[in-house]
């Protein structure tokens, strides 16, 4: 075993990058890593990528660019790609920037230890394969670093095929994990400390994950979740409209530890555009579904996803959109002017004018901000369940997140990180809420 090494990761993108990072230091600890946030003190260096960003590949080059100097400093330096740029973009990152030393897809970070040891001897590492094996079953113990929240992946890839997306090509057709994987980690995470678990995947609610007997949706694995003791908090994200099934609706009514939260991306209100998307659903059945869902959990507070300029929209089309986040009130969005991804259907399409695209894209965040302001506000005054994650800015003051994911600051004692307590609401900023504390308890 390799004694004393650093390892620096930098992460870019989505929840299941942090988790995947997460997942490579602990692949890589029984040889010897351990993290560091200085990328100079590094043994080994590795930029976990996201190909869903406008310009991802551009940005990856330019970082390697700048880590050039480092290289040439300590020659014993090594440097890798992982991610979604990585299974992408494959041989030609090592094409155009010969210092990388291995490149790894997502599907194959449990094998870095021999990619690694490989590279040891001068040979380049690039594994962009969608292996047979169970990644997995392959990686060892999760650390969870001392914070009370964890993520979970228990899906990967996609099968829907939007034309705006290059997922299904970078991550594969949707695979679960077995019934029995996720709730061992999750009880080894809760055993561990951590009160509140979020599931990921690419569509999580298209989880089917097999046990002995059955095939488990979602909203199943929820309620088994539910019931290990300790863990306190269920969280899932990203979800698509046409794997929101009754069961996982009902579950938010059922389980009380399934926080009242939900990430439902829709991408445009406009039938016309959704169709030319692929998104296979219109913006009636949409809105038919958030009705369903407020039904079962009233207080619930929705996110969503929002693209604008997709080719061939009209101001029309984006007139059904802004109707449509009007008639939903979002509590929080991520909204993005479209971008071309090569090898989608959608690339081959003409743009529609920048400058159009940037003015509605403006009225729409300015739209969501106000919508966002007004559920801040409407906190002021109540009283919520804060599970507290980690010191604040100021002497004395804790953070951590309140049932619907608000941001919480709050004058506590050190000791409560990673307990539930009420706090009553004081003050509502754009991105985060301030409260005094109330009691320390169980979720309300």
């Amino acid at each position: 075993m390799a004694d004393g090494k650093k390892l620096f990761i930098k992460t870019y993108g989505c929840q299941m990058n942090v988790y995947d990072s997460e997942r490579m230091a602990e692949a890589l600890a029984p040889e010897g890593y351990s993290q560091t946030q200085d990328a100079s003190e590094a043994d080994l260096i590795l930029l976990n990528t996201c190909h869903i960003r406008e310009k991802a590949a551009e940005k990856v080059y330019s970082e390697l660019g700048r880590l050039k100097p480092l290289k040439a400093a300590n020659p014993d330096l090594k440097i890798g790609v992982a991610g979604c740029v990585a299974q992408a973009e494959g041989e030609e990152i090592t094409a155009r920037q010969p210092m990388v030393d291995l490149v790894v897809g997502p599907q194959s970070y449990h094998r870095l230890p021999e990619m690694l040891a490989r590279t040891q001897s001068g040979r380049r590492a690039i594994d962009t394969e969608f292996p047979e094996e169970d990644k997995f079953a392959r990686l060892g113990a999760r650390s969870t670093r001392g914070m009370p929240t964890a993520f979970l992946t228990v899906q990967e890839g996609c099968d829907k095929f939007c034309a705006f997306c290059v997922v299904p090509y970078t991550r594969g057709a949707e695979v679960s994990r077995p019934v029995a994987q996720v709730m061992a980690e999750a009880r080894e995470l809760t055993a561990r400390g951590v009160r509140e678990i979020t599931l990921l995947g690419q569509n999580v609610n298209a989880y089917h994950g097999a046990d002995e007997s059955a095939t488990w949706g979602l909203g199943r694995l929820l309620r088994a979740l539910a019931r290990i003791e300790g863990l306190e908090r269920i969280r899932y994200t990203t979800s698509h409209p046409n794997d929101m099934d009754d069961d996982l609706i009902a579950a938010h009514a059922d389980c009380a530890e399934v926080m009242p939260y939900l990430h439902l991306p829709v991408q445009s209100g406009s039938d016309r555009i959704l169709k030319a998307m692929n998104r296979k659903h219109t913006a009636a059945q949409y809105l038919d579904l958030i009705a369903r869902i407020r039904s079962a959990r009233p207080d619930i507070l929705l996110s969503g996803d929002f693209i604008v300029g997709f080719p061939g929209e009209t101001e029309r089309d984006f007139a059904d959109t802004l109707a449509l986040v009007e008639a939903v009130g979002y509590g929080q969005a991520y909204s993005f002017k479209y971008s071309p991804r090569p090898g989608t259907p959608a690339a081959e399409k003409p743009e529609i004018a920048a400058d159009v695209a940037s003015d509605r894209l403006q009225r729409l965040q300015a739209l969501l901000a106000d919508q966002q302001a007004a559920a801040q506000r409407a906190m002021v005054g109540r009283e919520t369940a804060v599970l507290f994650e980690k010191p604040g800015r100021e002497p004395g003051q804790l953070v951590g997140k309140s049932e619907y994911l608000q941001a919480v600051h709050a004058l506590a004692p050190a000791d409560m990180i990673g307990q539930i307590a009420r706090v009553r609401i004081t003050a509502a900023a754009p991105h985060s809420l301030a409260g005094e504390l109330v009691a320390v308890s169980e979720p309300v």
